[in-house]
């Protein structure tokens, strides 16, 4: 479940709703369709120059155990190599009780990881190879910590316990998992462990002591920190896995003397409770192709903008002329930003939405598209704000509504900041609520979720600088005079 942080319903709702109301000129409220038409004579349309830049991202974006995370390895001809891997802990289903029934003459028949598939990004038809570790007590994973997308890969220790080469198409089949009866489970993978492992933690004990996992859950991850998931590679995928889900769980399989096969399952979170830490998902992007060579051109003024969604990099975008502008009456201000054609894109798929927001001019503080992006009881207004990607007359673009920013700008002489544009898997920015004036005091931020999945979703679109019209990133701004 993705992460919603709107943290200013309550404390901004009632405001939201009178300032909006009161902010003018009002001219949008009654959709696109509604807008006059440009005749000349009593409204006239003016295009914009944008100046854009690629810029990367310092991203700060941590993860939780309810996101789905990827694992796996890209090689993208437009945007380079990506490599994602996963760390996460398990927990005993019980404190001071020993989950094996007794110890004498018990067995090990089988040690299974398993992992809860949600969906995969990129060339789907491809194998995978992932093997798993596990995590060194010295590495530094925590509990207790939420860690970012880029932090360095997580020590190991020992030898690998198991590995799994499998057909990404094939992780929504159903698997038979036969023992004593046969079951079928679906949506996972199934990797085989070394059964010394199980050996290994049919060893601890309750006490309270260097050997009692089963003491406390604490004292369990002293002796197993957690396991490491990492990828070969090779395939062309991303393999989206959720450690959260109770499908993901370590499964040891057991009898002594002639019983029949029992199992005991340790989970990452069980039923009932909420463990959102202990997990980390690390993506390294390297770019190539045409991403890195926007990025190291130095040129501010790029003829096409790379946006990978988290992590990745944004479109600097200035508006010039903007400041200057007498007073008019805004009908419809909209930033139009053209898809390009790219290579591969029928399986590096583009997002179906992008996000803009505002920086300041000490390039210290990000801040929402004030009166276009509003916040009320029923979330923000991204029907009205847009950003999805759309066919306009035959031409694929992403669009934002930002006419009353616009207004602003030319009746109030609001600050005319530079824009970003990109694809977050969540953004942290501060909420400006609709009012008449900007004002940075008493604001706050809020956690805004845009893309559903980190690093699925990557798009190339026209610059400022584009030659081509029908590619050239541009705002259009529909006007009455006064």
């Amino acid at each position: 479940m993705r992460r919603t942080s709107f943290v200013l319903v309550s404390l901004f709702f009632s405001l939201t709703i009178f300032l909006f109301a009161c902010t003018k000129i009002d001219t949008t409220t009654l959709g696109a369709d509604l807008i006059p038409a440009v005749d000349n004579i009593h409204t006239f349309e003016m295009i914009l120059d944008v100046e854009s830049d690629n810029i990367m991202f310092n991203d700060s974006t941590r993860v939780l155990s309810s996101d789905d995370l990827p694992i796996g390895y890209t090689n993208d001809p437009e945007f380079g190599e990506t490599k994602s891997e996963l760390y996460f802990n398990i927990s005993p289903p019980q404190q001071h009780t020993y989950p094996f029934g007794k110890k004498d003459s018990l067995v090990t028949d089988s040690v299974v990881l398993s992992l809860a598939y949600k969906t995969a990004y990129g060339d789907t038809n491809t194998f995978q190879t992932f093997r798993v570790f596990e995590i060194s007590q010295t590495s530094g994973f925590s509990n207790d910590s939420l860690y970012r997308l880029d932090h360095a890969d997580f020590a190991t220790t020992g030898s690998e316990l198991g590995s799994r080469t499998f057909d990404v198409t094939k992780l929504n089949d159903s698997v038979h998992v036969i023992r004593k009866d046969t079951t079928k489970v679906v949506n996972v993978l199934r990797i085989k462990l070394n059964p010394a492992f199980g050996d290994r933690l049919m060893s601890y004990d309750t006490s309270y002591s260097a050997n009692g996992a089963y003491y406390s859950d604490s004292l369990f991850k002293t002796l197993v920190r957690g396991f490491a998931i990492k990828t070969d590679q090779v395939g062309n995928a991303l393999t989206y896995f959720n450690a959260g889900d109770v499908n993901t769980k370590l499964i040891v399989y057991y009898h002594y003397g002639h019983t029949d096969t029992s199992a005991v399952e340790f989970l990452h979170a069980f039923p009932g409770t909420t463990n959102l830490l202990g997990v980390a998902g690390t993506v390294k992007r390297t770019p190539g192709g045409g991403w890195n060579t926007v990025l190291n051109n130095g040129n501010p003024k790029d003829e096409q903008l790379y946006i990978p969604t988290t992590p990745g990099s944004y479109g600097l975008l200035t508006v010039k002329g903007l400041d200057t502008i007498s007073n008019k009456v805004i009908h419809l201000a909209e930033l139009i930003v053209p898809k390009i054609p790219s290579t591969q894109e029928d399986k590096f798929t583009p997002q179906p939405q992008l996000f803009l927001d505002m920086i300041n001019n000490t390039n210290d503080s990000v801040f929402t598209i004030q009166n276009d992006l509003v916040l009320s009881n029923f979330g923000y207004n991204f029907d009205q704000f847009d950003g999805f990607l759309r066919n306009h007359a035959g031409n694929p673009e992403y669009r934002f509504n930002i006419s009353r920013h616009v207004q602003g700008s030319v009746t109030r002489k609001e600050p005319n900041f530079k824009l970003r544009v990109y694809a977050p898997f969540e953004t942290n920015v501060y909420y400006l609520p609709p009012g008449t004036l900007f004002q940075r005091k008493f604001v706050s931020k809020v956690n805004i979720p845009i893309i559903p999945r980190i690093a699925a979703g990557r798009v190339v679109v026209g610059g400022g600088a584009n030659a081509n019209p029908t590619y050239k990133l541009r705002l259009r701004i529909v006007y009455s005079k006064i």
